[in-house]
């Protein structure tokens, strides 16, 4: 049926408007939905959907590739670890550069180097990515129940005797938890913590700090270590003696017994520093010179008889380790828990007699001392 346009003026709607108002407001909501529609596909057409759209400013995902980038040292090595192209990689960094008007990394022929500024920036970026972490583990425990992923950090000398215990502790009273073990030495997990990279961690003679809160743990003897063999009679040490027997030992238990001898005008007899610690053991099994180090380091070999321990008489040695976590006012529960499996299992090797000199090692410090004392009162005679 033809439309007759004087017909147009006399059916309308039931509003009373014509018919052609009708129709003309019709065909302009179409052509807006036209262009609407055009304009989405050149959009499409220009940042097609197998590619990354450019990064405006910062955001989240910069910041978490950028702390990838700054770890690995390498743009290629972080767009293989993140999964992600390394030219939309490099995007990110560059939208970082611009939007805070420096330069943060400096491109070298094999990996990046950061700049000053991007050093201090990446302070920042921990910072955000553990608050950021923080409020996603509370909001996930705020019923309470210890969930999610904890870092605990443990040196080389601590890992093997507490781990296992630890271990079987977490799996029974805390199965939601995820538990991931670094082990580094206490220096780097001191800086670990303060960045943020560990959440708990045992130090060893740890500093003290406003921003780590330090629960002290136990105070255990440092030992000299010798292949059965060179026993003989020997049942103890004095530091005239340590001081001209060459030794083995770490670089950070070399510390920590010459901060604690020098005041009596004694040095270790360093031959060698090694900071592998199953590489000492074997070193002494194969009857190959002799160490210091931690009692508990070699407890169950001193113990076996397959190595020999020996308390030095004159001088209190000994290092002290403390449970460490950062000075907050609330930390997640699965922190806290994995906190207190810590002490627990270290109280429970403590009251095993790990931390001490095995009974059937030479006598502890007391009877040493009077055989030091004993040894002086012959000399006074023969004088």
């Amino acid at each position: 049926m033809a439309w007759e346009p004087g017909a147009a003026t006399q059916r309308g709607s039931g509003s009373g408007k014509p018919l052609r108002h009708e129709i003309g407001r019709v065909v302009r909501r179409q052509q807006l939905t036209q262009a609407m529609i055009h304009a989405n596909l050149l959009s499409i057409r220009r940042f097609p959907p197998q590619d990354n759209p450019p990064v405006s400013g910062m955001d989240l995902r910069s910041i978490k590739y950028y702390v990838q980038i700054a770890e690995l040292g390498s743009i290629t090595r972080a767009a293989a670890h993140l999964g992600i192209a390394q030219p939309a990689l490099s995007r990110h960094v560059h939208g970082l550069e611009d939007e805070l008007g420096v330069q943060l990394l400096v491109r070298l022929p094999r990996g990046v180097r950061l700049t000053g500024a991007g050093r201090q920036f990446l302070d920042h970026c921990r910072r955000i990515m553990r608050e950021l972490n923080r409020a996603r583990d509370e909001l996930r425990t705020s019923s309470e129940v210890p969930s999610g992923k904890v870092i605990l950090g443990l040196s080389p000398t601590v890992g093997p005797l507490l781990l296992p215990g630890v271990v079987e502790r977490v799996r029974r009273q805390c199965p939601q938890i995820t538990l991931k073990i670094v082990e580094w030495f206490s220096t780097q997990l001191y800086d670990a913590l303060l960045t943020g990279r560990v959440d708990v961690a045992v130090l060893t003679n740890a500093p003290p700090s406003r921003a780590l809160k330090m629960t002290p743990l136990l105070s255990e003897p440092i030992v000299v270590l010798s292949p059965p063999q060179l026993r003989g009679t020997r049942r103890f040490y004095t530091l005239p003696e340590l001081s001209k027997t060459p030794v083995v030992t770490s670089e950070a238990i070399r510390h920590i017994v010459e901060e604690q001898i020098s005041h009596s005008g004694w040095r270790l007899n360093v031959e060698a520093e090694i900071d592998a610690i199953e590489a000492i053991r074997r070193l002494l099994l194969r009857g190959i010179g002799m160490s210091v180090m931690p009692v508990s380091t070699f407890h169950d070999d001193i113990r076996a008889g397959r190595i020999s321990a020996y308390p030095v008489a004159d001088a209190n040695i000994h290092r002290i380790l403390a449970l460490a976590q950062q000075t907050e006012r609330r930390l997640p529960a699965a922190v806290e828990e994995i906190s207190q499996i810590v002490a627990g299992e270290m109280n429970a090797l403590f009251d095993n007699g790990l931390f001490s000199m095995p009974a059937s090692s030479p006598s502890p410090m007391a009877s040493a001392t009077r055989g030091v004392k004993r040894s002086a009162q012959r000399a006074v005679r023969k004088g």
